[in-house]
């Protein structure tokens, strides 16, 4: 269209100066309002690019804490109107939206807050992965819940979601390997090793923060436990909210790659959430990933971000530990700010164009949206070793916290709860018995 009017200015008669001018004005004008509209013009051909690929490889998001609003809002009433899926208000995730954003594939975060801890964390991670399963159940037709790679593809093929739990942080096992073992009898498939407090074995963010004090400086000879058996099970290491200490430990212990659910790069935002160069190395060198949190404090260290602060971080990270480290970990609805532009999960297409436009191939793509992950948990499902005889060395019973703990099976249990005088008489009697009284 600019070419026409050119083409037409230069034929008119070089009589007039006049004319001349005159004839320069569509020019001019052109050339203000013709760029935006190629500007449009070529973001809509890289969202129809992305939304091609969407529809071969759908994205797989790393978190996404649907089932904790679940519970707030109808205590986990799946059959209550206002829980319906399909119509579901007030959130970032409903059926409509997760089809209009590709998902694919999504670890639903099974969350317990820290103060269950010592208390009755357990019970309310079972409640959580419970209404995960329920979900698959009332809505066969959109959910599908698995518990491999296999099955994400089977999903893949049937024009469903992936249905995975991650349970987001260590004290939801009671620093115990028998809850680790039956959690993953249960479905989960990764176990954030901390939420923002310690465990008595691994240490947290907040730790770096200055806010917590460092109690196992990063991993605790359990916690080494801890991972040494979700190798042994084939459940992923997730890093989210660990101490940089914990990530270090981790990634050097572990003999499968370790997944960032839901981080973001520290060099981009200086939060002590995300993760750094030094560590970004060693995830590169470990053939780990990083799945980019959406939470704008994370993406921009401030209460406002746009979807393009967010594809800095996955560039940032592309460029420092490779393409095939990057993945998306939204955290939708485990936040209450998001980047203008992907304010729910249906925002998945814009972002990939933007991807598109700042020149990523469409392999780079398709390993940030699903092949990546895919990968990992292929690697983490070939080192697993379920005929290894499983870690049983339990935690040091003064490690662990809570009033309201039994002590069933320590040696130490049977005299912490006796009084004064049956000690003394059992001492008695102990050392009648060796002939000294």
């Amino acid at each position: 269209m600019r070419n026409q009017t050119l083409t037409r200015g230069a034929g008119f008669s070089a009589g007039s100066r006049a004319v001349r001018e005159r004839s320069q004005e569509p020019v001019m004008w052109t050339s203000w309002w013709l760029w935006p509209l190629v500007a449009v013009c070529t973001a809509d051909s890289f969202l129809d690019q992305a939304v091609q690929i969407l529809r071969v490889t759908p994205v797989i998001d790393g978190h996404n804490d649907l089932p904790w609003q679940l519970l707030n809002k109808f205590n986990n009433r799946l059959q209550d109107s206002r829980a319906n899926l399909t119509v579901l208000a007030d959130t970032h995730t409903n059926i409509p939206k997760l089809r209009a954003g590709f998902v694919g594939g999504q670890f639903w975060s099974a969350y317990t807050p820290c103060d269950t801890q010592n208390k009755d964390t357990v019970r309310r991670t079972l409640e959580q992965m419970d209404v995960v399963h329920r979900m698959c159940q009332l809505y066969p037709e959109t959910f599908l819940c698995v518990t491999d790679s296999a099955g994400i593809q089977q999903a893949f093929r049937e024009g469903k979601v992936a249905s995975l739990i991650g349970v987001e942080g260590g004290h939801s096992i009671d620093s115990s390997l028998g809850v680790l073992r039956a959690l993953y009898r249960l479905g989960m498939r990764y176990l954030t090793l901390t939420h923002n407090c310690n465990t008595p074995w691994a240490d947290n963010w907040l730790v770096d923060r200055g806010d917590d004090e460092a109690q196992s400086g990063g991993l605790s000879v359990f916690g080494q436990r801890v991972v040494r058996e979700m190798n042994r099970l084939g459940v992923m290491i997730d890093l989210a909210h660990v101490s940089v200490a914990t990530m270090k430990a981790a990634l050097q212990l572990s003999t499968a790659p370790v997944i960032f659910s839901h981080s973001s790069a520290f060099t981009v935002c200086a939060h002590k959430r995300n993760v750094p160069d030094d560590v970004l190395q060693l995830v590169k060198e470990t053939g780990s990933l990083v799945m980019v949190n959406f939470y704008n404090d994370y993406v921009s260290c401030a209460s406002e971000a746009t979807l393009s602060q967010v594809a800095d971080h996955l560039d940032y990270i592309k460029n420092v530990a490779g393409a095939a480290a990057v993945g998306f970990g939204g955290d939708f609805d485990g936040v209450t700010r998001l980047p203008v532009g992907l304010e729910d999960v249906s925002k998945y297409p814009d972002l990939v164009a933007e991807l598109l436009r700042r020149g990523w191939t469409e392999a780079e793509v398709r390993g940030a949206l699903a092949e990546n992950l895919l990968r990992v948990f292929r690697e983490v499902e070939q080192v697993s070793n379920q005929a290894q005889v499983p870690e049983e060395e339990p935690i040091s019973l003064e490690q662990l916290g809570g009033s309201c703990r039994t002590q069933y099976g320590y040696s130490e249990a049977p005299s912490l709860h006796r009084r004064p005088g049956a000690l003394l008489a059992s001492l008695s009697l102990l050392l009648l018995s060796l002939g000294l009284l």
